[in-house]
């Protein structure tokens, strides 16, 4: 009998099969923690404040694709994950 999985592989799992929301996600949070705490820094304007919160959510959503990527490679190379997505059936992705 198979060993029921750990909260950490569920999450692990979850992430792997939806990276776009999660990267999405990641996005939206690291744009409203930053928008909250640039808020709290009084003599800034407001401009600024948005284009400093933009810049931080850019950087997390790149080091977050870079991670996405990093997780791919790493379950293509250990065949951890099946090469199709699961609405693709492979017997019909011969080519003619």
């Amino acid at each position: 009998m198979a060993e029921p999985k750990t909260k950490i592989a569920e999450i692990r799992e979850w992430i792997v099969e939806h990276k776009l929301r999660t990267v999405g996600c990641l996005w939206l949070s690291g744009i409203s923690g930053s928008i909250a705490y640039n808020w709290s820094k009084p003599g800034m304007k407001t401009s600024v404040r948005i284009i400093h919160a933009r810049l931080h959510a850019q950087a997390l959503t790149l080091a977050a694709l870079a991670g996405a990527a990093a997780v791919e490679y790493y379950d293509h190379k250990t065949g951890a994950t099946d090469r199709y997505p699961k609405f693709l059936k492979p017997d019909n992705l011969t080519k003619d």
